[in-house]
């Protein structure tokens, strides 16, 4: 019998077998009527998703793609961008930024913290002359395991009119998230994540005055077009072939997110991080980041002294088939990161738990088996 494998990676995520079976339906004509009655569906679907009114586009791309169509669309060459970075992803945003010609002014913060609002009140009050036309945030830094207040960061702007523009690929759908109400200009998001498919999809919302800078847009693009893309949307189709496995199942996952309802799949996805923090702790060890900026889709665990990261993992991963992420960059080799976002259960958790305090023990670490595990269960029997 085939040994199951724990994925508890950020991303891709484990897809579940009624997905499955919506990527296997039969390939159909992406010019036609049954086409555009899948596409509506989705975007109603995927605007319910993003708490939001405004249009929401969909490319066959990783998520990263998606970042680039928030770069290439909205922002003309030699325009001033900021970007706030507490990570790897943040970083990547203000390289795509710089690619498309932007002039990139950038505040870091250390890795494993969160952004200050104040610092970034700060920087946009001094652009009296509202030179910078965009401000791009991460909204969940997968690289570190913190996410960023959004609603404060946005209300760090004023009345600057830059344009707000959020990665979100791996916080829609774990977090809570409203992008009405929280003014948000431009949010991307993955398939791959908390929407429980395979990768191959980006979503991007886009709010009237988004609209208004793409229009005016100068930078080069085609395939990434995204007044094409609503050009044929508003026809009920893609102006190139689509990625039809991955919108079939894509129309699963949505009813499977309509069922569980999202503030219950938001509440699941705390449950999930606060088990997977208690446990943990409970073993010893330290977490990357603080309880009040942690994130519910993935955790960054500090490896112990005279032990390496990598070490943990191939251990996980060798002796009981469970796979999690390493640390990127400066923290590569130094922390393990555990996904526990989309299609996860508190059984996944409690196993995972497990497989680490035995993983931790072969690997010379002192730890007392079952104190991580029971940790997360009292967390679990008190929701």
């Amino acid at each position: 019998m085939e040994e199951k494998q724990y994925l508890l990676l950020p991303g891709p995520t484990p897809v579940p077998p009624v997905v499955l079976r919506g990527l296997a339906k039969p390939m159909i004509n992406h010019r036609g009527p049954e086409f555009k009655e899948l596409f509506t569906e989705l975007t109603e679907g995927l605007k319910e998703v993003f708490r939001t009114e405004n249009d929401v586009i969909i490319f066959p791309s990783a998520g990263t793609g998606g970042m680039e169509a928030a770069v290439a669309n909205f922002i003309s060459p030699g325009e001033k961008v900021l970007v706030v970075s507490i990570g790897n992803f943040g970083d990547r945003f203000a390289e795509i930024c710089r690619r498309f010609g932007a002039a990139v002014d950038k505040i870091d913060f250390p890795w494993g913290t969160a952004a200050d609002a104040d610092v970034l009140a700060d920087r946009i009050k001094k652009d009296t002359k509202e030179e910078i036309k965009a401000v791009f945030v991460t909204h969940n830094e997968t690289s570190t395991g913190v996410t960023n207040d959004l609603p404060k960061l946005r209300k760090a702007l004023g009345d600057h009119p830059a344009l707000f523009i959020v990665d979100s690929v791996s916080g829609l759908g774990a977090m809570e998230l409203e992008t009405d109400a929280w003014n948000l200009d431009v949010v991307v998001a993955g398939s791959q994540k908390s929407f429980m498919i395979p990768p191959g999809l980006s979503f991007v919302s886009v709010s009237k005055r988004a609209w208004d800078a793409a229009e005016k847009c100068t930078n080069a693009r085609y395939y990434w077009d995204i007044m094409a893309a609503r050009k044929y949307a508003e026809k009920g189709q893609t102006p190139y072939t689509p990625a039809l496995p991955q919108l079939t199942g894509l129309a699963e996952s949505i009813k499977m997110i309509k069922s569980e309802g999202l503030p219950n799949i938001i509440t699941r996805h705390r449950r999930l991080r606060d088990m997977v923090r208690a446990g943990v702790r409970a073993m010893g060890l330290e977490l990357l980041a603080a309880d009040e900026v942690s994130s519910t889709a993935v955790t960054a665990v500090l490896a112990p002294p005279g032990i390496e990261a990598d070490t943990i993992r191939s251990t996980l991963r060798e002796r009981f088939n469970v796979v999690v992420a390493g640390g990127q960059n400066q923290l590569k080799n130094k922390i393990f990161r555990i996904g526990h976002l989309g299609y996860v259960r508190e059984l996944d958790i409690l196993a995972v738990l497990a497989a680490l305090e035995m993983s931790l023990a072969v690997c010379g670490y002192q730890v007392n088996l079952g104190q991580g595990v029971r940790a997360a269960q009292e967390i679990l029997l008190k929701s």
